[in-house]
């Protein structure tokens, strides 16, 4: 997963990206470091350089609740960053340590669901990006959303993923950002993949290691379709109640739009 201090990592990688001047630190002397340096930080948290730096160095890995509030609100997280700050520093009992055993089924319900929306890209995955079900369109647009294929692996090993994703670079951020805020609650199903996935792919690993962390519910993405062309298809990630960690992927165009009109053929 990293250095094994992965509170400390994440705090000096959202520290490093702060600029001083906004955050309101006035400087008299050049900066040589990127962002804001420990001891700033530790004054715009309102707590001692010292027990910061024990903080960021892993030899306080369980700050008080009324701490961490402080380096978010100074380290200005949003909701998804202040969300894994907490996960790191105070984690909850991780599913797959429970009763709540990672599963590849899916409920018979939504199933039938994906029968009925023959016509529109869906898929459902689980915690690590397998695809565990889907409708034939979904594979038809593009083979990472066929059940059986993982998402992230696609993205890094496959090389079809550079032409099917027009946007390729920007994917793989968003893949990985993604993939982070998932492990910051299910860290006992998912150490070993991410493990395997920096040892595939200097992408991967490069990504990872910037400790970027957000999950993005709603979109766009461009996809090269074999014969058609490039589609732009919105899309929605609904979260499937359940201890099982499944989302449900739609993807759906602009009503009346070209990429309607073709989606529909090919469906």
């Amino acid at each position: 997963m990293g250095s094994g201090n992965e509170l400390g990592s994440f705090l000096r990688s959202r520290r490093e990206k702060v600029d001083a001047a906004s955050a309101g630190v006035v400087s008299t002397t050049r900066r040589r470091v990127k962002g804001l340096r420990r001891e700033e930080l530790a004054l715009l948290a309102g707590v001692s350089p010292s027990y910061y730096t024990r903080i960021e160095q892993g030899r306080d890995r369980h700050p008080s609740r009324e701490i961490l509030e402080a380096l978010a609100r100074a380290l200005r997280l949003d909701d998804t960053e202040r969300s894994y700050l907490w996960s790191l520093a105070m984690p909850s009992l991780d599913p797959a340590d429970g009763a709540a055993a990672l599963t590849r089924s899916v409920r018979p319900g939504v199933l039938h669901l994906l029968e009925r929306w023959a016509d529109l890209p869906a898929f459902v995955v689980g915690p690590r990006r397998d695809v565990l079900a889907g409708t034939p369109l979904a594979a038809r647009v593009n083979p990472a959303w066929s059940p059986g294929r993982n998402l992230i692996e696609f993205t890094f090993l496959d090389p079809r993923a550079r032409d099917v994703y027009p946007d390729w670079t920007e994917i793989t951020v968003q893949a990985v950002a993604g993939l982070r805020a998932t492990v910051a609650a299910r860290r006992t199903e998912l150490d070993g993949f991410v493990a395997s996935m920096r040892a595939r792919s200097e992408t991967f690993r490069s990504l990872w290691d910037s400790h970027e962390v957000y999950d993005r519910v709603v979109g766009h993405k461009r996809l090269r379709v074999d014969g058609v062309g490039v589609l732009r298809l919105d899309f929605e990630t609904l979260s499937l109640a359940g201890p099982e960690g499944h989302v449900l992927y739609v993807y759906f165009p602009e009503p009346g739009s070209p990429d309607d009109r073709v989606l529909r053929d090919l469906a």
